[in-house]
């Protein structure tokens, strides 16, 4: 028998939603601001759950808030649940073809900026009944744990009971100025790279060449940073070589702000994914995303 749940049960649910927002948030005047609803009233969600539970979820200070042990236990199993009740509205919602509800989706800082967030935009100006969280960050979340729907990732992937799709490809492109190649020469085998100027971002100093990636160049750094914008930026003002992915250095080779070398050494080409949960693969959000990313991997938009 199918029993409405209790309108406390339902606060509780509310209240869990704006728990895990504060806790993604990293702050509550953030999680309202996500969430659009009024500080006070978020601190009073918190406030409820925590009466309820009878253990405090947040250490507070005027500064900063951090999760208690208690907190973190219940985030993991708060996001399932909500992710378990995101599926189900939107089953009984939009029957198997109505994109609604909540999409929650994760990539790659700049590739999320550059690639993801243009078909989120466009998949919400044709669905008015969906809404969509974005989580861009340069690490790999736990999918299911932190209650995501779909996750782009670039590079090999380790065997999971996950669905992958894979949309495409990116390769590492070795870039820098016009300036700096005309003042210091184009480098034609990547063992010159230990004698010239280099800018070591995300890559790290160790860059990889040859087919299978085992040609390995250990680069002197003229420049450390840990941000791609702030790479390309320093390739750009003739600081250095920098080594970057495809998708990164496209429109700055465009314009011919960089040129790529050495493309002949690169790697094999790395693959960008897509993966979810095989629970969430019915969901009309899910799959339209995932369809709308392949089409963007057949254009060869990133490559």
């Amino acid at each position: 028998m199918f029993t409405i749940p209790s309108r406390g049960m339902m606060d509780r649910f509310e209240s869990l939603s704006v728990f895990v927002a504060v806790a993604q948030e990293r702050g509550f005047a953030a999680a309202s601001r996500a969430l659009n609803m009024s500080p006070p009233a978020v601190t009073r969600a918190v406030a409820a759950l925590e009466r309820h539970l009878g253990v405090p979820l947040f250490h507070r200070s005027t500064r900063a808030i951090s999760l208690t042990d208690e907190g973190a236990v219940l985030l993991d199993r708060a996001r399932r649940l909500l992710a378990d009740l995101r599926e189900a509205e939107q089953t009984l919602m939009g029957g198997r073809s109505v994109p609604r509800g909540q999409l929650y989706v994760t990539a790659p800082v700049m590739f999320g900026r550059l690639h993801v967030l243009p078909v989120i935009n466009v998949l919400l100006a044709s669905h008015k009944g969906l809404n969509a969280h974005m989580m861009l960050l340069d690490r790999n979340v736990r999918i299911i744990e932190e209650g995501i729907d779909v996750a782009v990732r670039i590079g090999a992937l380790v065997d999971s009971t996950l669905c992958v799709v894979t949309i495409g490809s990116v390769r590492q492109t070795i870039v820098a100025s016009p300036a700096y190649l005309a003042e210091y020469g184009i480098p034609v085998d990547p063992a010159e790279l230990v004698s010239h100027r280099c800018i070591v971002g995300r890559v790290g100093r160790t860059w990889p060449f040859g087919a299978r990636g085992d040609r390995i160049v250990e680069v002197v750094p003229r420049l450390t940073v840990n941000s791609i914008d702030a790479t390309i930026a320093a390739a750009e003002t003739g600081l250095g070589l920098a080594n970057v992915l495809s998708y990164q250095s496209a429109a700055h080779i465009a314009s011919g702000q960089l040129v790529e070398v050495l493309a002949d050494h690169a790697p094999s080409a790395m693959p960008v994914s897509l993966l979810y949960d095989p629970g969430r693969a019915a969901m009309p959000a899910v799959r339209v995303f995932i369809e709308a990313m392949r089409e963007q991997g057949r254009r060869g938009v990133w490559s």
